[in-house]
């Protein structure tokens, strides 16, 4: 399933949101203008490598990507997602809460492979915790969502927003649950998970006490 569009027009101007967009869409061009020689050592200083753990490299590594699917997945489900959270938030909880998501998930990704010195490196994490909080926060709203049902037949359809995060959740727990015990390197599933929940649970605390949307 991929995401397009939700239904929710957003009440005020995403900035951080756009900003962390920005950001990312920066890091990303830098890493295509070193490609070759010079990228694994640029990886190896900022990305996050969880057998020789520093701390920096958890806020640096969230905004790197290992290539353009990789890269625009991201994007696309931040965009889509990011702005009504932010709205709901406010600007600053709101850039608060996405690092406070993205640490918990890279800390989830080292416990689980202490050992790997695989580069980690995306904001999954953090855009998990967004997504955790759109779960909260907008159950009534609905995905406007691309499906492939045959090799060449796509339909789009409106999926309640409840039901296409609920999938992805699932599908991201019960992957791990198979990994369990078996180092995944760079493939950050746990940090999935626990971005989602850490969203889900800190989204209590950060939003706004003003008129729910309706």
């Amino acid at each position: 399933m991929i995401p397009l569009r939700d239904v929710i027009p957003s009440r005020t101007f995403p900035f951080i949101n756009i900003s962390l967009i920005v950001l990312n869409a920066v890091a990303f061009l830098y890493e295509l203008s070193i490609a070759g020689v010079n990228f694994e050592p640029f990886l190896r200083v900022f990305a996050m490598v969880p057998g020789d753990f520093v701390w920096p490299t958890v806020i640096t590594s969230m905004f790197l990507h290992a290539g353009w699917l990789h890269f625009l997945g991201n994007m696309l489900y931040l965009w889509i997602f990011g702005d009504n959270v932010e709205d709901r938030l406010g600007h600053f909880r709101y850039l608060v809460f996405y690092f406070t998501c993205g640490i918990a998930a890279a800390i989830a990704h080292v416990y689980m492979n202490p050992n790997s010195m695989v580069p980690t490196l995306g904001a999954s994490g953090a855009i998990a915790g967004v997504m955790g909080a759109y779960f909260v926060l907008y159950p009534q709203s609905r995905v406007l969502t691309l499906i492939p049902l045959f090799l060449f037949y796509m339909r789009v359809v409106e999926v309640p927003a409840v039901v296409f995060l609920g999938i992805w959740f699932l599908i991201q727990f019960l992957t791990g649950a198979a990994t369990v015990g078996v180092e995944s390197g760079g493939v950050a599933v746990w940090a999935h998970v626990t971005g989602f929940l850490t969203g889900v649970a800190w989204v209590i605390v950060f939003r706004k006490r003003h008129t729910e949307w309706a």
